[in-house]
């Protein structure tokens, strides 16, 4: 059976944990940052674990899990 190709654009965007949770960015830090206040800012740069509903679609999406 041929190996299974890893979607490039996942592996971009998430990152796995040693326990094998992945996490992801949180969405609104790219413009209009003027009008967020710096704690929203601030909150809005780290990252977070990807919701249950969604490991699974992300895991599918990454046959080999994540590079180190």
């Amino acid at each position: 059976m041929p190996k299974m190709k890893t979607r490039k654009s996942v592996a971009k965007r998430f990152k796995q944990t040693g326990t094998g949770k992945f996490l992801r960015k949180k969405a609104g830090k790219r413009h209009i940052l003027t009008k967020k206040s710096s704690k929203l800012k601030h909150n809005l740069s780290k990252q977070v674990e990807v919701s249950k509903s969604d490991q699974k679609r992300v895991s599918r999406s990454l046959p080999y899990g994540l590079p180190s």
